[in-house]
């Protein structure tokens, strides 16, 4: 039986709409460009010859009609304002105590997604169809230009409901991905018009273009995080908006955290920085938002800005300024780091006088010389780098920098010898006694993920070094309460705590020990996968190479390097005296590498609040379990824990078919009583 005309239609609008989806929002095309292209030249030709089936989503209107002689002006529905920023992380801490005073709460649940560096758009869809595209304009009145946004594939032009609402504005952001710009620009090179300054500037050129058609060219996507004006939905927090946005298929960000707490926030505003590379689009920053949107009506906004949101930006500004000398700073591996020392300069919300050179061989990269003019540049960093010399001002006496020469061939703080490692491109102090490394080092062997040692922080261990007190990590367990209260800011309840901390610490878990030692490449991971695969300091001290890449994730470069830390002298003097100190580190629990049940080798992720266990709880006991924690859902990943405001991670499981867990699903499957209950 033939099929007749409007059902071809709609069969050909189902077909390359769920291609659209397939290209653009999960990355996993099914059919060529050639092919897709000849289902839409179809599908022009019946509706042009059957104008009566013409329909306001139909994929065809993404290739742009006639030209705009001019866009019209038209009216959000709910203001677009915009947000107040920080490049400080004390600043964050501030807007967490402002939210707490005004709402009387003691902690706060936030959010944390990119910032994108696009240009702001507002979308209204009315019972499910897109009706108006808008750009954000003074915050209450923008261009309609909804021409032009029809011919973005990524966003849908019906949404992806059984049910939708009557109407909603979604607010999102306008992009050109770093490689769309690239292949943009070279485009224009080649038909000789001028180049964009970066992927913003071209993507608003774009959005402004009167011509749709050419709109339709070029490879804009967009990416949403809110909602506006409402009409049969609603939502509680800011996590299930998120997450309904995705199951109405417009595009959210790619990294999303759920954050108990400021300096759980502050933690992933950093993560994000570390992970910028990984998306495909530009940021500027990390917008943090108060997950509950209840608290959301309490607190309110200015003139300008709400005050349940605050942008920390990563700071890409630059600024002159001259270079005053080079110091050298020694790390807790000994690695000299050349420092800027610098005429101050406002830059990013605070006054710089200092700036990371990174190493030898970067100086003489950039050839940057002591009185030069450089430029430095934030960058959302503590320490600001320094960019270029601005060469047309360099003194005439300049010379070059050599760092050992600049030093004498000796350790600027012990003045012991040096020498060039050239694994990591760096000179390196050979005294393991030296006074800098010996600080850097206690305080990575007391951190929270390692030794955990309350109350033994820089400054105590400043103290403690500068005095003689502590020589070594071993003189640490030597100490006594007298000793320590005659310290600055030590008084007796202050010394007695610390004395109890490091008696309680001597028995921690085995991982946190090789962690806490500074074994070259073994970080967090890698100590658990030590401790798991050999279960006390001994076996891992005999092990060979080979024993030691049998574990997993344990290479042959990271197995070398546990190799050659437990054949140096001076290091197995160092363990002998911890355990004669009486260090006798936990082993894991015997479930964590031979136990049979639910969760031996899963693969767990964790979202949301529980209430009977911190995040940390939460994953320590999942690893005495047998089961291997990750940050994100992917398709390696056995079971997600939700708890209340879990995010979109839930949506990423349901679409990868991963299984589902509430805490008490969790509680059940494990066979495990809550904490603080009787078994």
């Amino acid at each position: 039986m033939m099929m007749n005309i409007a059902d071809r239609i709609e069969q050909l609008r189902r077909e390359l709409n769920r291609h659209n989806d397939l290209y653009y929002q999960q990355a996993a095309p099914e059919i060529s460009d050639q092919a897709f292209d000849a289902l839409m030249k179809e599908l022009q030709d019946l509706e042009t010859l059957h104008p009566e089936y013409d329909s306001p989503d139909s994929p065809t209107r993404r290739v742009g009609g006639k030209p705009l002689t001019e866009f019209s002006s038209v009216q959000h529905l709910k203001p677009m304002m915009s947000l107040e920023n920080t490049y400080d992380p004390e600043e964050l801490r501030k807007f967490d105590q402002r939210v707490r005073k005004l709402t009387g709460q003691t902690s706060v649940a936030y959010g944390v997604e990119p910032k994108v560096d696009g240009v702001s758009l507002s979308l209204r869809y009315e019972n499910g169809l897109m009706t108006l595209a808008a750009t954000r304009g003074d915050g209450t009145t923008g261009d309609d230009i909804t021409a032009n946004v029809r011919t973005i594939r990524s966003i849908p032009l019906k949404l992806k409901l059984a049910d939708p609402p009557a109407l909603v504005e979604v607010r999102g952001e306008v992009y050109l991905s770093r490689e769309a710009f690239l292949k943009l620009n070279q485009e224009r090179e080649a038909a000789g018009s001028p180049q964009f300054a970066n992927p913003r500037n071209a993507t608003a050129g774009s959005l402004k273009l009167l011509d749709s058609a050419e709109v339709a060219r070029r490879p804009l996507a967009a990416v949403f995080y809110a909602t506006g004006a409402l009409e049969g939905v609603s939502f509680s927090s800011h996590a299930s908006e998120i997450t309904w946005l995705q199951q109405a298929g417009l595009p959210i960000p790619q990294l999303y955290w759920d954050c108990n707490g400021i300096e759980d926030v502050l933690e992933r505003v950093r993560e994000l920085e570390r992970r910028e590379a990984e998306l495909p689009y530009d940021v500027d920053g990390a917008v943090v938002k108060v997950n509950d949107l209840s608290l959301w009506e309490i607190l309110g906004a200015t003139a300008k800005a709400p005050r349940f949101a605050i942008a920390y930006k990563y700071s890409h500004e630059q600024v002159e300024t001259r270079l005053k000398a080079i110091t050298v700073q020694v790390g807790r591996t000994g690695i000299l780091t050349p420092v800027a020392e610098l005429e101050p300069v406002f830059l990013a919300g605070s006054t710089i006088a200092r700036a990371t050179l990174h190493n030898e061989e970067e100086i003489q990269r950039k050839d940057i010389r002591v009185g030069d003019t450089v430029v430095i540049e934030k960058a959302g960093q503590v320490i600001p780098a320094v960019v270029r010399v601005v060469m047309e001002k360099r003194p005439a006496e300049s010379a070059p920098y050599n760092l050992p020469e600049s030093l004498g061939h000796r350790c600027p703080v012990c003045h012991g010898p040096i020498h060039r490692d050239p694994e990591f491109v760096a000179w390196r102090c050979e005294n393991m006694a030296c006074p800098a490394q010996l600080k850097r080092s206690i305080a990575h062997f007391a951190s929270r993920k390692a030794m955990d040692i309350e109350g033994l922080g820089d400054k105590l261990i400043d103290q403690l070094v500068d005095s003689g007190l502590v020589t070594s990590h071993v003189d640490l367990f030597h100490l006594t309460s007298d000793q320590l209260a005659g310290l600055e800011r030590m008084g007796p309840k202050s010394a007695a705590n610390l004395v109890q901390a490091l008696a309680d610490c001597k028995t921690r878990d085995l991982w946190r020990l090789l962690h806490g030692l500074g074994i070259p490449h073994v970080g967090e991971g890698a100590a658990r996968k030590l401790a798991d695969a050999f279960r006390s300091l001994d076996r891992i001290q005999q092990a060979t190479e080979t024993e030691l890449e049998a574990v997993p994730d344990i290479g042959e470069i990271m197995a070398n390097a546990i190799a050659d830390f437990f054949r140096n002298e001076k290091n197995l003097t160092l363990i002998k005296a911890l355990t004669d100190a009486g260090l006798a580190p936990t082993p894991p629990a015997q479930s964590a590498v031979s136990a049979v049940g639910p969760l031996q080798g899963k693969t767990v992720v964790v979202t949301g609040t529980l209430s009977h266990f911190s995040r940390d709880s939460i994953k320590e006991t999942l690893r005495s379990l047998g089961a291997t924690v990750t940050d994100s859902v992917s398709k390696k990943t056995d079971y997600l824990i939700v708890g209340d405001a879990p995010g979109s991670k839930v949506a990423k499981a349901e679409k990868l078919g991963v299984s589902i867990l509430t805490e008490a699903d969790f509680l059940d499957l494990a066979n495990q009583e809550p904490p603080g209950q009787p078994p």
